[in-house]
């Protein structure tokens, strides 16, 4: 007869992390490392439960930023079609047509570098109808003062995403038009909303173990973390200055996410962009460590992404509940 799993005690939940003690958890063994997060991970969750999260991009294109993985930046040539504002009703018909294939949030992105006073208004109104289906709303506009934050929150937004991308130190050579310090206050601008945080970085973009350790160092040492941590997989795109980066180690990914869940421990931890390329024994080893929530949908943004009808059989395959 199986006995019940036993219960672990709750690791203290930490923002005073070094960089030093990071870098020691990149470096243990694959299974120590993953024994460790997973220890972490059923302290605060059922690891057999998965959040499904569905992303729509809402404003396409001709984005003034350089970010240079970036498909919809005016810089580059990456045959992406610029396209205005989506309309409240079709914003509203895809997050119906979401929550009915099972995502609980509703993330819509705009390429901006930050919304205009002319957009902002219909963004609330988005904000707002969406909210009234009984669906998590999330937002990624770009960066945002306090004022744009707070009035986000009154018009019913759940969370903010505003990723770090990677650390400050790497930086400047993935955007060069916005610097580290503006993504971090715009972060202070949706705490101080009390809106939730979504925020994480992207894995693969030549950034060297120490670059990654010192990212997850920032998310970990705010004065709160991010509730949401999306870990994205570098999407090389055709045009972007990191068209032809080379590939990182599968189990790169597989180690940043057990390293985010033990530094983080109650934060949902997001594999994110990058799913697509991802084998079935890959994503299972992501949930393994750590990994508890998915956008789910059949495209991220300008990205492809895993068929739905996939995930339903991976979720099967692997026992897993999706919430």
């Amino acid at each position: 007869m199986l006995k019940e799993n036993p219960i672990i005690e709750q690791p203290i939940v930490r923002h005073d992390w070094k960089l030093t003690e990071i870098s020691e958890l990149f470096e243990l063994s694959f299974n120590e490392l993953v024994f460790k997060a997973q220890c972490t991970h059923r302290a605060y969750f059922n690891p057999n439960q998965v959040q499904l999260s569905t992303l729509l991009n809402i404003k396409t294109g001709a984005c003034s930023e350089d970010c240079a993985y970036c498909s919809q930046s005016a810089r580059f040539n990456t045959q992406v079609e610029s396209q205005p504002l989506m309309e409240l009703e079709a914003v509203v018909s895809a997050a119906s047509a979401a929550q009915a294939n099972g995502a609980t949030r509703f993330c819509m992105g705009a390429a901006w570098r930050s919304p205009k006073s002319n957009d902002f208004e219909k963004i609330l109104d988005i904000i707002k109808a969406v909210k009234a289906l009984g669906l998590e709303t999330c937002m990624t506009l770009g960066m945002l003062d306090a004022a744009q934050a707070h009035q986000l929150k009154e018009a019913g937004l759940d969370y903010y995403n505003h990723n770090l991308d990677t650390s400050a130190t790497y930086y400047n050579n993935i955007v060069s038009t916005h610097t580290y310090q503006d993504r971090l206050d715009t972060l202070a601008n949706v705490s101080a909303a009390n809106l939730n945080v979504c925020c994480g970085g992207i894995i693969g973009m030549g950034e060297s173990l120490n670059d990654r350790a010192a990212l997850l160092q920032t998310l970990a040492n705010l004065s709160v973390h991010p509730e949401s941590v999306p870990i994205n997989q570098l999407v090389p795109v055709a045009g972007t200055p990191l068209a032809d980066v080379d590939k990182s180690d599968p189990f790169d990914m597989v180690r940043c996410i057990a390293v985010a869940r033990i530094l983080m421990p109650a934060s949902y931890v997001r594999l994110s962009a990058g799913r697509a390329e991802m084998s079935d024994e890959l994503q299972a080893l992501c949930f393994l460590a750590g990994a508890n929530s998915i956008f789910y949908g059949e495209k991220l943004l300008t990205a492809g992404n895993q068929a739905c009808d996939q995930d339903r059989l991976l979720f099967n395959r692997l026992g897993m509940q999706a919430i």
